[in-house]
């Protein structure tokens, strides 16, 4: 049986990508062992490949109030509200890994309602879930709660800002029926 394909849409070689494209994803390659399939599916569009990134690592790697873990909370409950397999697999590893915690991602994933984390990280993902379905109905009460919590001003941006990002991506995944690697199940859990 052959493997099913990591997107419904053609996957260029890395051998033919723009030398900066390339270069980025051989070095991802170097530190995790492999290549996400976000990777390779994107980088059909070389431009847009390099705003996705940019904006990803704008908001993902840079360092503040919410912690990287936390980040990736953000991007596993919304992911899995959204039904985006691709996001929930990989972000579900990387929270793991991040978190230091083998059941964090599973639970988040399923239920953050019901998932080991503190009140503060409870009422992000509650902010984070109007935020993804209900955006219209944001209001300063909705900012207020936050900062009972600790939470600042650009705290409450980037929870906004994740899962916008996110909710665009999981669509992108879906659409593209973008398969998480297989090497992201395992990642994390002992």
């Amino acid at each position: 049986m052959s493997k099913p394909s990591i997107s419904r849409f053609p996957v260029p070689e890395i051998i033919d990508l723009p030398d900066d494209i390339r270069t980025r994803i051989l070095a991802v390659q170097e530190k995790s062992g492999f290549v996400p399939n976000v990777f390779l599916v994107l980088a059909r569009r070389p431009d847009e490949f390099r705003a996705f990134f940019a904006y990803h690592d704008a908001l993902m790697d840079k360092p503040g109030n919410l912690t990287k873990a936390e980040r990736e909370m953000i991007v596993v409950a919304t992911s899995s509200a959204n039904g985006c397999q691709y996001c929930v697999v990989a972000h579900g590893a990387i929270l793991r890994i991040r978190a230091k915690n083998p059941l964090i991602a599973d639970q988040v994933a399923i239920n953050y309602r019901k998932a080991d984390i503190t009140p503060r990280q409870k009422a992000m993902l509650d902010f984070a879930m109007k935020v993804a379905f209900e955006a219209y109905s944001v209001n300063d009460a909705d900012i207020a709660a936050l900062s009972e919590h600790g939470f600042t001003e650009e705290d409450v941006w980037d929870i906004a800002a994740i899962t916008a990002f996110f909710a665009m991506s999981n669509r992108l995944a879906n659409a593209t029926n973008m398969r998480p690697n297989e090497e992201f199940y395992m990642l994390g859990r002992s």
